[in-house]
C-alpha cells in the first residue's frame, strides 16, 4: 500500500511552489507525482493536424519528486505523515500520525 495515491490532497513543503496545495492528478512510477496547479511550466508545441491541435506555447503541470510533497490534514491544517493500521477486520487503512484519524474511509 502506498502512502500517496491519486486524489490525495497535498502540500509542497520543498522547491519553488513550496506552500501551495493541490491534488494529485498522476503518480508516475516509482518517486514521481504531478499535482494539480503547482509547478507549472511553459512547453512550446508544434501544431499537429493529426490531432487537431495547434501550435504554441501552453501552460502545463510537471512532474514533483514524491519526497517534496506531504499530505495534507484537513483537521489540522498542516501537513502530516502518513502511516498505517490494522483494523479489527484486519483491512489495512492509512492514518494520519499527529492525530492517529484514517485518511481512507
Amino acid at each position: 500500500m502506498n502512502r500517496l495515491k491519486k486524489g490525495d490532497s497535498v502540500i509542497v513543503i520543498a522547491g519553488k511552489d513550496k506552500g501551495k496545495k493541490g491534488e494529485i492528478l498522476r503518480i508516475i512510477e516509482p518517486d514521481r507525482l504531478i499535482v494539480s496547479n503547482v509547478n507549472i511550466a511553459k512547453k512550446h508545441v508544434k501544431p499537429n493536424p493529426n490531432k487537431n491541435e495547434n501550435g504554441g506555447i501552453i501552460e502545463r503541470e510537471m512532474p514533483l519528486h514524491i519526497s517534496n510533497v506531504m499530505m495534507f490534514n484537513p483537521i489540522t491544517k498542516k501537513g502530516d505523515k502518513i502511516g498505517f493500521k490494522s483494523l479489527e477486520d484486519g483491512k489495512k487503512v492509512r492514518i494520519y500520525k499527529s492525530n492517529n484519524e484514517v485518511v481512507d474511509i
